[in-house]
């Protein structure tokens, strides 16, 4: 069950939840949320961090979600970091879309990569990368 901001509430502050919002009224601040809707009459202002985003009202500032969907009602300014991205003709969108990639969980993992040839001790390198129990097995 999601939790509803309505038409005629407005708030100031962050959100965080680990279920579903619904905004169809006003938000100044940043949300953190498994599944956001933002709905026809909603606004937000501020950095949102979702799982899913569905957009149907206006968002101005950043959204990093694995799938955004915005309607043809839709009105957002910002950027846009995504896996997933569907836009309806008829909205409005003024800003820069990023697909998330595997880099940053790379970047995370960098410490247990090594090269796949280098514990093998012939002095060649092909340059690979691989996990440390891949290079445990081939040797």
């Amino acid at each position: 069950m999601p939790s509803i901001i309505s038409a005629d509430l407005s708030i100031t502050g962050d959100l965080a939840s680990s279920g579903e919002i619904q905004i169809d009224g006003a938000v100044e601040g940043d949300i953190q949320c498994s599944v956001l809707i933002v709905g026809v009459n909603g606004s937000v202002t501020g950095e949102i961090k979702a799982e899913t985003v569905r957009l149907h009202g206006r968002v101005t500032g950043q959204v990093r979600a694995a799938t955004v969907f915005l309607a043809a009602t839709a009105r957002m300014i910002g950027d846009v970091t995504h896996e997933s991205l569907a836009i309806e003709p008829g909205a409005f969108m003024e800003g820069h879309c990023r697909r998330m990639t595997d880099s940053a969980a790379l970047e995370s993992r960098k410490g247990d990569l090594k090269l796949a040839n280098a514990s093998k001790g012939d002095g060649k390198v092909d340059g690979l990368l691989a996990d440390k129990a891949v290079a445990a097995a081939a040797s």
